[in-house]
Order: structure tokens, then sequence, then C-alpha cells
């Protein structure tokens, strides 16, 4: 079918969508709803069969949805209506939240219905949420109501069945109803609020006379002071302030637009600075064990001969200081006695390479960056000379650009279904590093990695796979996933297996060294960073990702109707990998 999709922004729920009607076999073309010109426009072009919309906060204009089949996703369940519907889940408390894939019609939310799944509410963070369960969710919905639509034609539920609708409408969630008040509410419902306003838009209060959006929150049960939202400690940039029965660590914190200035996301303590200097600072040692009662960005564990190291930074970004936080602690954890080291990254991202916010912020951008930079390809150069042990990277979520690289370095990379992987830089304005120039050929041949970078697509797991990105992927589901995952790395500890591709490891690095040393690949790769880091698009690009401005046009690689050809280009794909196949797509209600 021809499928234009509609999004608001390039997110990661619209990547997966894209890639897997793509993958699919479908012709696809997408159009950021930057205006009601541009939609109308996007349909005179493309003439789609069927418009989808993973991510949008734009009214659909009523000449295309009276016109053209419209399906919009909705992070709620079949009734519940408005824009905030994930905050008021959690602050409700809902012990089951669901996605609903609702027709377009003249009101919001209120179309018919072509499905909807439901699924238990973790307590975590709205878009800790939006990027597992919903997306996951979404997933299923349009796979399903495809099938049924190609086969059957039109058959949604209508809006108003008893035996569909549970929800209700919610108003926008704003400020007021996301008031902390520190002296009065306990720590179960600050974590709430902060929760449901996390990633955005964040949580209004006053620190140190200054208002600031607070992000990050997580419960710290071993410190507590003595008068609620007082700053009691620091650690690795961020703040940790008492509450009536505990604590709250607060990693990130904007300052409030004033002065008809506009600001960003930075940890809490660069913003803080001159107000922390009697605040105490209780850094962790180099390779902490997982402690559910502190905040953490690196821990590590033992199982069976597998060591597990965790480094789980705010949105996957990694400054030059966890850098090297991570890289002494992946220097520790070689040190170990053990016979497989597994890369987790994090909760909701693996990687997605250097820091941007921390470039911007600093006095000299372009240095900063190249600190970075360097910082980084230690951690990839460490991963790719680890010759006495095996690597795997577990990609239980998304990875992109530099972090992308970085996993791929590893000896194995197993993946979750449904993870999507962006291993490029370009919309950067960047040429890259961490080896990729290395890495990705040994992966996937010359010309697919060139066209893997070049072609600025996402890449999921079922493609990833086909190309050999990916040596397994596995179950959908967290829990499984981590499972099949150690059961993966027993088999790779098998004293005989494990024996023999240790030594065939150490023959193809000893070999790779000789035809061409890592250092020539990255001081050919740093020469073309160097000019990126100091080039105004580099500069211009940054400072809109930071501050997220809003994109002038659609990039003409996701918008191919606006293309002069209509030809779709997909990368060459290599002989198929044999190690193990995808899982079948799960059609349970709850996920």
């Amino acid at each position: 079918m021809r499928i234009l999709l509609f999004a608001t922004a390039f997110n990661g729920l619209t990547q997966r969508i894209f890639e897997e009607l793509l993958t699919s076999g479908h012709e696809v073309s997408l159009e950021l709803a930057l205006s009601r010109r541009h939609m109308l426009d996007a349909v005179k072009l493309f003439q789609p069969e069927l418009i989808i919309c993973p991510f949008l906060k734009q009214r659909i204009p009523d000449v295309i949805w009276q016109n053209y089949l419209c399906w919009i996703i909705h992070p709620g369940i079949p009734g519940d209506r408005g824009p905030s519907s994930l905050d008021w889940a959690i602050i409700k408390q809902q012990p089951q939240w669901g996605v609903t894939l609702i027709e377009a019609n003249a009101e919001f939310d209120a179309g018919a219905i072509w499905g909807y799944e439901l699924f238990p509410a973790r307590k975590t963070y709205k878009a800790s949420i939006y990027r597992r369960e919903v997306t996951n969710t979404a997933s299923h919905l349009i796979h399903n109501a495809l099938v049924t639509y190609q086969q059957h034609g039109s058959a949604p539920k209508k809006y108003n069945l008893s035996s569909v609708k549970q929800g209700e409408w919610h108003p926008l969630m704003r400020q007021p109803h996301r008031h902390l008040n520190w002296l009065v509410d306990d720590t179960e419902t600050l974590l709430r609020k902060l929760y449901a306003g996390d990633s955005c838009p964040g949580v209004l209060d006053e620190i140190q006379g200054q208002l600031f959006y607070l992000y990050g929150a997580h419960v710290e049960r071993t410190l507590k002071g003595d008068t609620p939202g007082d700053i009691i400690a620091t650690r690795h940039g961020a703040i940790c302030r008492a509450t009536r029965d505990a604590a709250l660590w607060i990693t990130h914190l904007k300052p409030a637009p004033h002065d008809k200035q506009s600001f960003y996301k930075l940890p809490a303590t660069q913003w803080l600075d001159q107000h922390l200097l009697l605040v105490p600072d209780i850094p962790q040692e180099t390779l902490p064990a997982p402690n559910p009662n502190t905040w953490q960005e690196i821990s590590y564990y033992e199982q069976d001969n597998i060591g597990y190291l965790t480094f789980d930074f705010h949105n996957g970004a990694f400054s030059t200081t966890q850098c090297l936080r991570l890289l002494k602690a992946y220097k520790a954890a070689c040190q170990r006695p053990t016979q497989v080291i597994v890369l987790k990254g994090g909760t909701d991202f693996w990687s997605n390479g250097i820091h941007l916010n921390t470039i911007e912020a600093a006095i000299n951008p372009s240095h900063e960056a190249w600190q970075n930079i360097k910082a980084i390809n230690q951690v990839t150069e460490a991963i790719i000379t680890t010759t006495d042990k095996l690597t795997v990277a577990a990609l239980n979520c998304n990875a992109g650009a530099g972090g992308a690289v970085m996993a791929f370095a590893c000896d194995y990379v197993v993946a979750r279904q449904g993870i999507i992987t962006t291993p490029y830089y370009k919309p950067m304005g960047l040429y890259g590093s961490e080896y990729w120039t290395h890495v990705l050929p040994k992966r996937v041949g010359e010309e697919c990695a060139h066209h893997l970078t070049e072609a600025c697509l996402p890449v999921g797991t079922q493609r990833g796979f086909a190309l050999g990105l990916f040596d397994a992927v596995l179950s959908e589901r967290s829990d499984l996933f981590w499972q099949q995952v150690h059961n993966f790395c027993l088999k790779l500890s098998e004293a005989k297996y494990w024996q023999h591709e240790l030594l065939q490891k150490q023959q193809r690095r000893e070999s790779d060294e000789s035809d061409k040393p890592l250092a020539v690949y990255e001081a050919e790769e740093l020469s073309q960073m160097w000019q990126c880091f100091n080039s105004q698009t580099f500069h211009n690009a940054r400072r809109a990702f930071v501050y997220k401005e809003e994109p002038q046009q659609t990039p003409p690689y996701l918008a191919t109707h606006r293309q002069e050809t209509q030809k779709q280009t997909h990368e060459p794909m290599p002989k198929t990998n044999t190690q193990q196949v995808v899982p079948e797509r799960k059609e349970e209600a709850v996920v």
C-alpha cells in the first residue's frame, strides 16, 4: 500500500512505524505536520491509500480525513480523550493503561476504534512507558489493523459502544496540577508528579530563588535531611533533595524562560554550581553493585561467569566525564574473573553518542565536542581490543549515532525485538567516529556501511538481523529478553566454544591491526570530525537540536513525495544471517 505518515516529530515511535512499514513492503513517505499547507501538499503529491499518525499533536485538516482513511495512535484506553493521557494515568495510579487506534474525525480522540490493547502500568516516568509499552502496543495495533483492512476492508468499532468505552475526557495537565508541595507530599506523591512530567514538560519548582523544570527523579532511601526540599547531596551532576520520609535525586534541570530567553536541559549541578559549595558530594565507586535504594548511572553484577555492566545515562547522551567514568568501569570489569561481559546500556536508551547539550553549554563548544568524541572513542577502542573475554551488546532499547556504532563494536550484538538503531551522523552535520569506518564494514560490508551512514534511515530488528548488524533478535518483552540474553551468554561461555571463539577473536584482531591499525582509522575519522566541529553546519544543527527548534521542512530522505523521483531506496541485502530467527509477533491483548 501507499502509506503516508503525519508526525509532529520523527520520534522513536514514528521511526519504528516508518521502518516496519518499509520492511513489510509498503511504499511509505513521511511529512512533518509543520502546517496545514504542508499536510495538504503531502497528500496531493503522494496520493496515499492510507494515512497513519503515530505521533501527532496537530489537527488533521477536515478535507483530508473526509477523503482519506486516517489512523491516529492515542496513548490511552478506549474512551480516554485529551492531550495529557499518560500524565493523568500516572497521577491517578491506574493499574493498567493502553493504546487505542482511532480513525480521525471532527472531534479529537473520538473517532471509530480500529483496535486497542491494554498493558500493566509500570511505576516509572511517562517517557519510559511511551518508549516501551506504548511503542510496542502501537506497532501491534497498526500491524493487526493493516491485516484486517487489506483482507476485509473497513471494520472499526463504534466509539460509544459500552463494551469498548472505558476512559473519559481529561484536560491538558498544567503546572498547578503538578505542583510539588515538599512540606506536605510524601516521597511517592512527589515521585508520581515528577514521573508524569518527564520528559515533557517537566515539573516547575523553585530552587534557590530561581524557577526550574525538574527531570530525572529517583528515590534515595539511605540519605535524609532536616527540611523537605533542601539539597542534601550531589552525585555526578545530580542533586539530592530531602523529602518528608526519604529523599529524591533530580538529575537534570532546565531554567524557566525569562527575559525573552529560553534554556535547555543540563545536569542539575551545572545550573546550580554557585549554590552548592557547602553541599557534600558523594560520588559512587568505580564498579558498584546494583542498589535499588539509591540512584546509579553505572552498576555491575556477575552471574555464572558472566559480567553485566549497566550504564544508564539520561536520554542515552554520553558526556566527556561520563565516558571517562564508563571507561574506568569497563576496564575494572575486564579485570574480573569472567568469560563474557554484557554491556546492558540503560533503561530507555543503550546509547545515543556524544552529549550535545553539555557541548552547547561549554565556553568553547568545538573544544568540548573534540574532548567528548575522543573520550567515547576510548570506550569503543577498549571494547574492540578486549581479547581475553567475549563481549556482548544487549540492546534492550534504542541506540543512535555513535552509540549504535559502539554497540556494534562488540563481538556479539543481541537486540530486543522492535528496538530501533540509527547508525548515522549526517543530520547533525558530522562525519562520525567511534571507529565506524572499521566497525560497520566488518559487520555489513563496505557498500552497506556507506549506505547506512548516508541514507539516514532507521534500522529495525528484522532488517538489522538480515544485514548482519544483530547476531540474534530476542523477545519483545524485557523480562524474557534478559532471560534469553543470559542463556545466549551461557552458550558462549561453554568451555570448548569459548576457547575456540576467543582464539579466533585474537587472531582476527592481530590480522586487522596488521592490515590497518586502529589508530589510523581514528586519525582519519578525527581529521574529518575536527573540520565538522568547527563548521557552522554543526553549530546550527546542534543548537536547533538542543533548543528543540522546529524544522523548516521534512528531510527529503523521509518525504519521498517531495523528491524528484518516487523511487524508494533500500541498502543492498547481504546473505541472510542464520544464527537465530526473529520470534513471531505477539498478539496478546496485554503486553
